[in-house]
């Protein structure tokens, strides 16, 4: 289990209602193909930004009654309309990743906050939608771990994203560990990087714990998903944690035998 950009999602697995696989496996596809866009190949910008348009007025001829141009948007608009799903989740999902195409830098955690609003966020409450579980408190607990998972897979890949020229941690935080994006650069491990990563993990692990609740809400096999899912996320931050925050000479990620500490601890929830 990992927790990738979009490994916060689950893809059909064994724990979720066999009626839901479909649903939830057209979504992804969704969500993954428009991220590949967005990141994938050697497309220039004006080419990516254009491809994840082409999906936008997909979405528009659904929002429209239309009928869409492509299979996935066929497939997508069936789903949409059997769980009336909202619409402007997917397009925030779009303006996210639209957003990776031009935007390298988040100058403080308010703004870094936004971005997973829209590029982490819809992901949960769409599953909340396809089980019609969508009061206001559960909603907001979901965008609670989507963020956390979101800025997990930030602290877990910074040396990954450097090469792609992007910085998720905010950059008001580098001066106060004084610190500068030369350390990502020549991928300098200090002391002050360790706290610094110490300082994200915590965020993390905060969001998470204020969206914990939710397990208990939720029917019984989306919680055990959810729990599952909780539960990798923090396992990845105690590795990072485990190599003070030493993501440069090794990337943190969970193997075969770490199943089984999830399993553990999701029972304990």
């Amino acid at each position: 289990m990992s927790v990738d950009h979009y490994e916060n999602f689950p893809v059909a697995s064994l724990l979720v209602p066999a009626e839901l696989r479909r649903p939830i496996e057209v979504i992804y596809r969704f969500a993954r193909s428009a991220d590949d866009i967005a990141d994938e190949g050697d497309a220039s910008p004006d080419e990516r930004l254009a491809g994840l348009n082409a999906y936008r007025a997909e979405l528009d001829r659904i929002a429209a009654g239309s009928m869409p141009q492509t299979p996935l948007f066929v497939a997508l608009a069936e789903v949409i309309a059997a769980y009336n799903l909202p619409i402007q989740l997917f397009r925030d999902l779009l303006d996210a990743f639209s957003q990776d195409v031009v935007k390298t830098r988040y100058a403080d955690y308010p703004e870094l906050l936004d971005y997973c609003r829209r590029s982490a966020n819809p992901v949960g409450r769409l599953v909340l939608h396809l089980f019609g579980r969508t009061e206001p408190e559960h909603l907001e607990q979901s965008d609670c771990i989507c963020t956390a998972l979101q800025l997990i897979n930030f602290w877990q890949d910074v040396a990954v994203d450097w090469q792609k020229d992007r910085i998720y941690i905010p950059l008001t935080d580098f001066p106060h560990f004084r610190l500068s994006e030369d350390d990502i650069a020549n991928r300098r491990w200090s002391a002050n990087w360790a706290a610094l990563m110490d300082f994200e993990i915590d965020r993390a692990t905060a969001l998470m714990q204020r969206g914990a609740p939710l397990v208990h809400a939720l029917p019984g096999r989306l919680g055990w998903e959810i729990r599952l899912t909780m539960q990798g996320g923090l396992r990845i931050l105690e590795r990072i944690r485990r190599v003070r925050g030493d993501v440069f000479t090794r990337r943190p990620k969970l193997g075969k035998w770490d199943w089984l500490v999830l399993a553990g601890r999701s029972i304990r929830m």
